[in-house]
């Protein structure tokens, strides 16, 4: 059979055709295994941050011109990490009054999620019970933080490889 007369190019479009449509069928079965996590950045669903971004942002801003809180926990240890905050107001006289609700999460993931509540109080700074963290690498520490009727949410990258921390 001599393919030279014309005969090759069906086949070659239609195995073209079967390939791409193998391949479109490929992707949606790969990412639909893949986890997608929602954002909780401000320990809420994006879409709700979204709605509520300008609120959150003014709350933020009369938090700051009355407050001040300072991420002051040492490295982040696997086997014992100690989360700590200072809380003071604009003259750095300590707030022993504040609430402040912790999570702890991977980044994207939430399978080790851990939520700290009642922290120690003394002279302003708030110290939460040694937590065990179940993975090596960087975390998000991620705070809310309620004076009266004042409202902020202050959150931290830390590493347990690395002591240095950025604010977000």
């Amino acid at each position: 059979m001599n393919l030279s007369n014309g005969r090759v190019w069906p086949y070659a479009i239609g195995a073209s055709i079967i390939f791409i449509f193998g391949a479109c069928v490929a992707t949606i079965v790969v990412a639909n295994t893949l986890p997608v996590e929602k954002s909780d950045t401000y320990m809420m669903g994006y879409h709700e941050a979204d709605a509520k971004a300008n609120e959150i942002l003014e709350a933020a801003v009369e938090f700051n011109n009355n407050y001040k809180i300072e991420y002051i926990s040492d490295k982040l240890d696997l086997q014992n990490s100690i989360i700590k905050y200072r809380v003071s107001d604009l003259d750095s006289n300590p707030v022993n009054d504040a609430e402040i609700k912790i999570v702890i999460t991977r980044p994207n993931n939430h399978k080790y999620d851990q939520e700290l509540n009642n922290p120690k109080v003394q002279n302003g700074i708030y110290s939460f019970d040694s937590i065990k963290l179940e993975q090596e690498g960087r975390w998000d520490v991620m705070a809310k933080v309620t004076i009266g009727k004042l409202q902020r949410f202050y959150n931290v990258k830390a590493d347990t490889r690395e002591s240095k921390i950025i604010e977000y």
